[in-house]
């Protein structure tokens, strides 16, 4: 008996053949590296904070730090896209290639972010889920809207948003924020710039 394989349908694109988006694309959208960093950074919080979470709650603590990290870079990838097109290290993003469209990125990030939020101030509370609904508001309008195109420094203050994680973890325990979690943010924040430089 013969196989028969289908061929995904192909774009072009500035002479590059690209495919039309599936799964893995989404799943690159949100920047899976990214993703991983702030799991764990959020992971630190939570171990660190005094008192006791239910498993469960810590697994959806650290679920909802990723996807609101995954919402955050679709929100970045559907602003970006004009540069991102332009930029070797970037134009083979989904949406930049074109396998995903500028309006699905926006709306899979939208859609994410508003998940992520609702979940974690429902399941675990709400100090937790309103600073992951600051930390995605300050990545994506602070950093990605306001300064990334504006000046070149825009890492030193948009490191502010990679370094909320561990503040969220902590309130997920505690239901609020104390010196510990700030020193977590302020090493993430001073970290940042020379990682990036």
């Amino acid at each position: 008996m013969a196989t028969v394989v289908q061929k995904t349908p192909e774009l072009e694109l500035d002479g590059m053949a690209v495919q039309t988006s599936g799964p893995r694309d989404y799943w690159v959208l949100c920047k899976p590296n990214v993703m991983q960093l702030v799991v764990f950074t959020g992971g630190v919080g939570l171990y660190l904070a005094p008192g006791e979470i239910h498993p469960l709650l810590a697994f959806v603590t650290v679920l909802c730090i990723a996807v609101g990290a995954g919402a955050s870079a679709a929100i970045n990838n559907w602003y970006d896209v004009d540069i991102d097109r332009v930029m070797a290290r970037t134009r083979r993003r989904p949406t930049a290639s074109g396998r995903i469209e500028p309006a699905e990125a926006l709306g899979a990030g939208l859609t994410l972010a508003i998940l992520s939020v609702m979940m974690l101030g429902i399941a675990v509370g709400w100090p937790a889920g309103g600073l992951l609904a600051f930390t995605i508001f300050f990545y994506t309008v602070i950093y990605t809207i306001g300064l990334k195109r504006r000046t070149p420094h825009n890492i030193v203050i948009g490191g502010a948003a990679g370094a909320f994680p561990p503040m969220i973890g902590w309130a997920a325990v505690t239901g609020d924020i104390s010196t510990m979690p700030i020193l977590l943010f302020l090493l993430i924040f001073f970290w940042t710039p020379p990682h990036f430089w």
